[in-house]
């Protein structure tokens, strides 16, 4: 099967073709997919693309003219791909899952100690031989309440760790998980009452019509005084806007994040000789209790393992008629 690689990114294609080890013809491209790089798959039976992609439904019209009839995803979540449609023109999709979900859960804890206590300001005053602690007061985990909005495959992972640290756990789901119940006594609350009780909060949900920019000023406006926001899920669930200005009032404590809603075109990139327009982007950034890292929380060799097996494993039921267990067919995914 002919197969473009969009977005290749140098740290992942070795991965993908010992995995594939010469089965498909895979060619990769560093361009990412939108209206006008769609007609570079023009000869290919499949494409294979990430998370900022632009997978919409004129893309996928322009793929189908193009006769494409395959897509696979390098990722879990696809909110960046217009499923219904391509269902409806005949196009197959897949996706990637389970391939990182303790990556990252461990990157949300890693991100939540780091905010928390200031070790990224403590690294830059040292550096500058300067070992006043004066601005690197934290606080402890120990004790604290922990809302996790998503207990699916990574939001479970972290009601186990905040549990092993000694924190009580709120959880917020479309579905209780009894076992969570059961062996880590985790209390499901509404998420107003989550936000309104928890010290920290992560973010583990997909990003769908009804979890967009739900988190806002009116949740903002409920949270404890100091409480941390943790996103390592999608840029979109929370409103940028808003969260600034409740970092600016003192609303919120710190905010740390892997994602961000506009990142398209940004991430994945090295900017540092252009710069970036995006001013919003940009106060985020220096806001001194903000700390944001650049979509890498999925990047562990396990899991570019994982995912380059996925994707050949697509690739492979689709060449061969099989049935694939990855096709997506509208169910949401769980984070």
């Amino acid at each position: 099967m002919k197969v473009l690689v969009y977005s290749a990114k140098d740290f992942e294609i070795e991965y993908l073709k010992k995995v594939n080890d010469g089965k498909h013809n895979l060619k990769f491209v560093p361009e990412a997919l939108n209206t006008t790089t769609a007609v570079m798959a023009a000869g290919f039976d499949a494409i294979c693309i990430f998370s900022n992609d632009d997978a919409s439904l004129v893309v996928l019209e322009i793929l189908q003219d193009l006769g494409v009839k395959y897509i696979t995803l390098r990722s879990t979540g696809y909110n960046n791909v217009s499923v219904k449609s391509a269902k409806r023109i005949g196009l197959k999709i897949a996706y990637a899952p389970e391939y990182s979900p303790h990556a990252i859960a461990e990157h949300t804890v890693g991100l939540t100690l780091a905010l928390n206590r200031k070790l990224i300001l403590a690294n830059a005053q040292v550096h500058q031989y300067n070992f006043m602690l004066d601005n690197l007061i934290g606080t402890e985990i120990f004790g604290k309440t922990v809302g996790i909005f998503g207990t699916g495959r990574i939001g479970s992972i972290l009601v186990k760790i905040f549990h092993a640290f000694g924190c009580k756990v709120l959880a917020n789901d479309i579905e209780r998980n009894q076992y969570l119940e059961n062996h880590y006594e985790v209390e499901y609350v509404p998420l107003e009452v989550l936000c309104r009780r928890s010290d920290i909060i992560s973010i583990n949900t997909p990003l769908t019509y009804e979890t967009h920019h739900v988190f806002n000023e009116t949740l903002f406006s409920v949270m404890k005084k100091g409480a941390l926001l943790v996103n390592t899920a999608r840029g979109g669930i929370v409103k940028t806007n808003d969260v600034i200005t409740a970092l600016k009032n003192g609303n919120l404590g710190g905010y740390a994040t892997d994602v961000y809603e506009q990142e398209r075109g940004v991430f994945f990139k090295d900017n540092g000789k252009s710069g970036i327009a995006d001013e919003l982007l940009k106060e985020l950034i220096d806001l001194p209790n903000v700390l944001l890292t650049p979509h890498h929380a999925f990047a562990t060799k396990e899991a570019l393992e994982r995912i380059a097996e996925t994707t050949i494993y697509n690739l492979d039921c689709w060449e061969e008629g099989r049935s694939c267990k990855n096709e997506l067919e509208f169910q949401t995914i769980t984070l």
